[in-house]
């Protein structure tokens, strides 16, 4: 079993097709029909009035019922799935630490449904992100969530990328530490998200015992993940902070040589999990969440080709 709280109140999904597919679809034509993978990208304007639209039609009751392949699924996934061959979005599950720089109580429970913290925005984030993959891409993913994992798990390996959010509440064991090393020599890619300030200084102990000598490096438009799908420019990894600070890209290179594979990037000082969340609600805005779904698949087909 997974082990997460039942989400109170919950709402229930629109189903992302009547956000965001239709926001999505010119994205997605002019990617399958670009021909080999390297040219498959696109700068595709995602059309905020055609998301709006699309909601306003669904809340005025205009649209006919989604079909059932479409249908809001179940609020929470109860048991990790099998290995099939398809992408699988794999979160990771750690003790999370007593405190949290001066956070409160966001370390356990303190979520908007009581989740702990490396569970904040499961599993609707993963959900909806890969409903924008299975439409901007040529990949079939997994849709109903995703697998749940310790960094310690033999499983992990067969995943090519893992996601943590919080890492301003990580801890790690000595075997989930060398867990993760191995899997990160082995061709894994992490994302670190969800986190400011203060945070940083733990996620970086937790990391330099992972990796004791890797150094950070920052990111900025010119970097190959950011250009492995979308075209991201500095407009993108500048906004959407959450009101807490500029966002920042850091990164770790293998061999710390940034001509070889990226391992490990964190999303300093923003939160995109938290807009794949809420992109059926209308929370947050539609311009930023598109730019969080554009980093998000980004970040996958790079570690899908490196």
């Amino acid at each position: 079993m997974i082990g997460i709280p039942t989400r109170r109140g919950a709402a229930a999904l629109l189903g992302v097709a009547a956000l965001v597919i239709a926001s999505v679809s010119s994205a997605a034509s002019a990617s399958r029909g670009a021909g080999p993978a390297s040219e498959a990208r696109t700068n595709a304007t995602v059309s905020s009035a055609s998301i709006l639209a699309a909601v306003g039609a669904y809340s005025a009751g205009r649209l006919p019922a989604l079909p059932a392949e479409l249908a809001p699924p179940p609020m929470r996934q109860t048991d990790n799935v099998g290995y099939d061959g398809r992408f699988t979005f794999v979160r990771i599950r750690f003790t999370p630490a007593s405190g949290s720089s001066g956070w409160g109580n966001r370390c356990f429970g303190g979520g908007a449904y009581g989740e702990p913290s490396w569970a904040h925005d499961y599993p609707r984030a993963e959900r909806n992100l890969m409903r924008i993959l299975s439409e901007t891409t040529f990949l079939d993913p997994y849709l109903g969530g995703g697998n749940i994992l310790w960094t310690n798990d033999e499983e992990l390996f067969r995943y090519p990328l893992a996601y943590i959010s919080e890492p301003g509440c990580w801890t790690m064991e000595d075997d989930e530490v060398q867990g993760l090393r191995d899997y990160l020599e082995k061709g894994g890619f992490l994302i670190l998200d969800d986190f400011r300030g203060r945070d940083w200084a733990n996620l970086d102990v937790q990391m330099r015992r992972v990796m004791p000598d890797a150094q950070w490096v920052e990111l900025d438009a010119r970097a190959e993940i950011f250009q492995s799908f979308f075209e991201i420019d500095e407009r993108v990894l500048r906004s959407g902070g959450r009101g807490w600070s500029w966002p920042t890209y850091m990164g770790i290179y293998e061999d710390n040589d940034p001509s070889k594979r990226l391992m490990v990037i964190a999303n300093y000082n923003n939160d995109i999990g938290d807009y794949w969340e809420w992109a059926d609600e209308g929370f947050l805005p539609i311009d930023l969440t598109n730019d969080a779904y554009k980093l998000g698949v980004n970040y996958i087909v790079y570690a899908m080709t490196h």
